[in-house]
């Protein structure tokens, strides 16, 4: 479970740093062209993050909800990591996916451990 856990928390707190810098390097043009599209996905995202941050440190703690708080934020996780890719490829990013398809193969370890 500690894997998980620590997992859930980093992966967390990494999409919540990841959005931060792009916003501040003005990085997402969507704010400009798409701005309600975004700002629903981006609240998606903050979500799922937050999610993922409680989850883990109930998982630490050894709460009794902690594993049905986990299996949702991790469903949340599996789909952002399947849809967004998606917006890379079309840029030709292809770094971008390898990581999306690193975290999916983390989220099916870490679901094993847990379950």
């Amino acid at each position: 479970m500690k894997f998980a856990a620590i997992f859930s928390i980093v992966v967390g707190v990494g999409m919540i740093a990841q959005w931060t810098m792009s916003y501040l390097a003005r990085q997402i043009p969507e704010l400009k062209t798409e701005p309600i599209r975004i700002g629903f996905h981006l609240a998606a995202e903050m979500i799922t993050a937050l999610g993922l941050i409680v989850s883990g440190i109930a998982l630490l703690r050894g709460a009794g909800w902690a594993v049905s708080c986990y299996l949702v934020a991790l469903g949340m996780l599996f789909y952002t990591a399947i849809v967004s890719p998606g917006y890379f490829a079309q840029q030709g990013k292809w770094g971008w996916l390898a990581m999306f398809g690193f975290i999916i193969i983390l989220c099916m370890i870490s679901l094993a451990l847990v379950l």
